[in-house]
């Protein structure tokens, strides 16, 4: 337990509920104040054990630099894009923040703009606000009876799949994350490529995270598979959708409508073309703005950062597992480890897997291997949630995504003196990578069936290919001539001119037109490349 007087700074208007915990504390000093700009905001922070906020504030490098003895930062909402983590991590400040809390909240928002659009509530309304009694122009359609798309089953996704099917509605799906049973318990139709669900939703409405792979995830070629006259929300993350290619579909009528609460840059610029859309209602990022959800995060929060404080416990944290700092430092290179491994097991498993198995053997059988553990599971789903999964909700989103996690210790060493395998799969379909280390430096030493030596960096290219002369140097001449450098490469195979794995750590990612241009070759059966 940690002693002495704290002192909390909160700011950007945090739930009065929230404050009033803190200020119940005895051990606790709490300084209120609006928001403010960084200069400010340095020299107010000084002297400060804790911070908490909303969204407004930034909590920079700069800010942590200037402020020492800053030990916490809470933020009273799910996501902390406001928050430098990185420079919290290395200056060992503790990130927290409420990844529940406005589920609800954010859920109605959703379904409130879905409502609005079926039946053109706000152009109704500005129409009766100018004096005109204009029935025929409104002519709404039920919800009953229609189908609704949702792209992301996570804990929104979820609540949303919820209120459609009390409206009557037929609810299709599509995550590839979620496991059949999950799905089957939501009562949804889970679908397994995105193309095979648009022409079937008379709404759609995306509740994904801002990733690589989800960035611009309604593109053009998609918005043209969509029936005609679909209408969509969007209170996810701006940039799911491309303000432009979404206006383009409406005005050319293949979309009936959008109804949008986020946006590629907020606030919304005064004269962005979307404000002047007629079959587009925007409201300014009102997901998580109710007063029950804003009382819910400032409590929660509040909470996390007395006891923080005042007994060193930790909970919702988004850049360390709860474990002590002596332990953390011994295991933070097969942490790091866990998560590539994670990484590159997700990009090789079969689709909804709904169980995953780490394994360790040897030396490290014998820590505490929970952080680990973590790591790999963040690694794996990191696909699925973005940068809003960590060590401390991994456990949740797997278990909210029907993924059960098992763990398997083996003190006896076997070939190596220690050995990571993460096994993951569903319906009889497996996928296992395994990785070990050589002095301190890890590497990757089995990928399914084939023994190997790679190092978990960058950009792999995995190939499966028949073992014959020449092969090796036509892909090298291949990939030089398409400017894209290798590493390093290795080669494994069972027995002369079997099936053979080829792994290569590529500088970068070679597109799909080269691998398009190597599976040409008939001796090549797979390729593909996974960033770790």
């Amino acid at each position: 337990m940690m002693a002495g007087k704290f002192k909390v700074f909160v700011t950007d208007g945090v739930s009065p509920s929230g404050v009033d915990v803190l200020k119940a504390c005895p051990q606790i000093e709490v300084v209120e104040s609006p928001t403010l700009k960084e200069k400010e905001l340095c020299e107010k922070l000084k002297g400060c054990d804790a911070l908490v906020v909303r969204s407004q504030t930034q909590v920079s490098k700069a800010v942590l630099q200037a402020c020492p003895t800053v030990r916490a930062v809470g933020r009273a909402g799910v996501g902390v894009d406001n928050v430098d983590v990185d420079a919290a991590t290395e200056r060992g400040v503790i990130v927290m923040n409420t990844p529940a809390g406005n589920t609800v909240s954010t859920a109605e928002q959703a379904f409130t703009l879905l409502l609005g659009l079926a039946r053109h509530l706000p152009q109704a309304h500005a129409s009766m606000t100018a004096g005109q009694w204009d029935r025929k122009s409104f002519q709404g359609t039920e919800l009953n009876g229609k189908t609704l798309g949702i792209l992301g089953m996570g804990r929104i996704g979820g609540e949303v799949a919820r209120r459609a099917i009390a409206f009557g509605m037929r609810v299709m799906a599509y995550d590839p994350y979620l496991s059949v049973a999950r799905a089957r318990s939501l009562q949804v139709e889970l679908i397994d490529r995105i193309e095979d669900l648009l022409p079937h939703c008379d709404f759609l409405t995306l509740h994904l995270p801002m990733t690589d792979e989800t960035k611009g995830i309604l593109n053009e070629a998609r918005l043209k598979l969509c029936r005609k006259g679909v209408k969509i929300v969007n209170c996810a993350r701006g940039g799911l959708i491309a303000e432009s290619v979404l206006l383009q579909a409406i005005e050319a009528g293949q979309i009936g409508g959008a109804a949008l609460d986020v946006y590629e840059e907020e606030p919304l610029a005064a004269d962005h073309p979307l404000r002047k859309a007629k079959r587009i209602i925007l409201t300014p990022h009102l997901g998580a703005s109710t007063a029950e959800a804003q009382e819910s995060v400032g409590i929660e929060i509040a909470e996390a950062i007395r006891d923080y404080l005042t007994e060193g416990a930790v909970r919702n944290a988004v850049n360390i597992p709860s474990v002590d700092a002596r332990t953390m430092a011994k295991l933070r290179p097969q942490i790091d480890f866990g998560f590539r491994l994670g990484r590159l097991l997700s990009q090789i498993a079969p689709a909804r897997c709904d169980r995953l198995q780490i394994s360790y053997a040897g030396k490290i059988g014998e820590e505490e291997t929970t952080p680990i553990t973590r790591s790999i599971l963040k690694g794996f789903l990191f696909g699925a949630g973005g940068k809003d999964v960590n060590e401390v909700n991994a456990p949740k989103m797997a278990a909210n995504l029907g993924l059960k996690v098992s763990e398997i210790k083996q003190a006896e060493p076997g070939e190596y003196a220690e050995l990571i395998s993460v096994r993951a799969g569903q319906d009889g379909k497996e996928a296992e990578v395994s990785g070990t280390f050589f002095g301190t430096s890890p590497h990757i030493v089995r990928i399914n069936d084939q023994w190997m030596e790679a190092r978990p960096e960058g950009y792999l290219l995995l190939m499966e290919n028949k073992d014959r002369p020449g092969i090796v140097g036509w892909i090298g001449t291949l990939l030089g001539k398409h400017k894209v450098n290798i590493a390093s490469m290795t080669l494994s195979r069972s027995a002369p001119g079997s099936k053979a794995l080829s792994v290569l750590n590529l500088d970068s990612d070679p597109g799909e037109a080269v691998l398009k241009e190597m599976l040409a070759d008939k001796d090549i059966t797979a390729v593909r490349v996974v960033k770790i």
